[in-house]
C-alpha cells in the first residue's frame, strides 16, 4: 500500500493525550468501581438478550450503559426517517451508544471492533457492517452492503471522518460511504455529537479500557446529539458534494476532498 492510500484508509487523528488536559471533577473511587462493575454486568446481559430481542434489547443496553456510567444524553433535531444514512462526527465510543438509543439502526465500524471483548461479540450478533481499512479493494463491496441495507428501509450510521477526534480538531468527512446513499436514493442526516468535556474523547493510541476508566471517573458527563434536516441526493449526485454538504450542515468545518474514495 502506498503512503497516500495508507493515509486514506487509516487516517490519523490530530488529537492525542494533549487534547485531554484533565482537571474535571471526579467521582469517588467507590462510585467509579460501581460504574465499571455495572457496565460489565450490562454487557454480559446484552450478550444473552441482544441475539434474542435484537432492536429493543440493543436500545436497552445502550441506554442502560449510559446511565450506569453516569452519562446524560440530550437529543435535539428532527427524528430521522427509517432508511436514512446518518453521517456523524466521531469523538468517542460513547457516540455509538448515543446513536443506538434513538432509533433502530445498523452501524459501519472498523474491523478491529470485532475483536473487542464483549463489544465485538455483540456487534457481530447485531450484524454490524465491518470495514477493513487495511484492504481498500474491499471498499466497493462494503459500500454496496450499506446501500443494500438502506434499501431495506433500515437506517445506517457511519462516521465519515474515519477516526475519532477530540472535537476541537474535527477531521473531514470522507466521501466513500455517501455513495451508498446516492445508490440507494436514501436521505442523508448530518449528526453532530458534542461532549461537555474533552475527557470523553477516545484519541491517540489509548486502549478502550483506558478510555472507559476515564469516563467512569468523571463526576458527570453530558453528550448532546443534534440531527440536522435531511439532505436528499438527486440521482447521480456526487458523493464528494454530498459529503461536503453533510459536513457543512453538521456545523463542522468543511474541507476540500482530494482523495479518490
Amino acid at each position: 500500500m502506498n503512503p497516500a492510500t495508507a493515509m486514506m484508509w487509516r487516517p490519523e487523528s490530530g488529537c492525542g493525550p494533549h487534547c485531554v488536559p484533565g482537571g474535571d471533577d471526579t467521582a469517588s473511587p467507590l462510585v467509579q468501581a460501581a460504574r465499571i462493575g455495572a457496565a460489565a454486568a450490562v454487557l454480559l446481559a446484552g450478550l444473552v438478550i441482544v441475539p434474542l430481542a435484537r432492536g429493543a434489547a440493543v436500545r436497552w443496553v445502550a441506554r442502560t450503559l449510559l446511565t450506569v456510567l453516569g452519562v446524560r444524553l440530550v437529543r435535539r433535531g428532527p427524528a430521522p426517517r427509517p432508511g436514512s444514512l446518518l453521517a456523524a462526527n466521531h469523538v468517542s465510543w460513547i457516540d455509538v451508544l448515543a446513536l443506538l438509543t434513538a432509533t433502530p439502526l445498523s452501524l459501519v465500524a472498523k474491523r478491529e471492533v470485532g475483536g473487542w471483548p464483549g463489544v465485538g461479540a455483540m456487534a457481530r450478533a447485531l450484524g454490524v457492517i465491518f470495514i477493513d481499512r487495511t484492504r481498500p479493494m474491499l471498499l466497493p463491496a462494503t459500500v454496496a452492503e450499506v446501500a443494500a441495507t438502506l434499501r431495506t428501509g433500515r437506517t445506517v450510521a457511519v462516521f465519515p471522518e474515519g477516526t475519532t477526534s477530540c472535537g476541537a480538531r474535527p477531521g473531514r468527512f470522507r466521501p466513500a460511504m455517501f455513495q451508498a446513499a446516492v445508490d440507494a436514493a436514501a436521505p442523508v442526516v448530518p449528526v453532530t455529537i458534542r461532549y461537555g468535556t474533552p475527557a470523553a474523547s477516545f484519541v491517540g493510541h489509548e486502549t478502550l479500557w483506558q478510555s472507559v476508566r476515564r469516563v467512569a471517573a468523571l463526576r458527570e458527563l453530558t453528550v448532546t446529539v443534534v440531527a440536522a434536516p435531511a439532505l436528499r441526493p438527486e440521482p447521480g449526485a456526487s458523493r464528494r458534494s454530498l459529503a461536503r454538504a453533510a459536513q457543512a450542515s453538521s456545523g463542522l468545518p468543511a474541507a476540500r476532498f482530494g482523495l479518490a474514495a
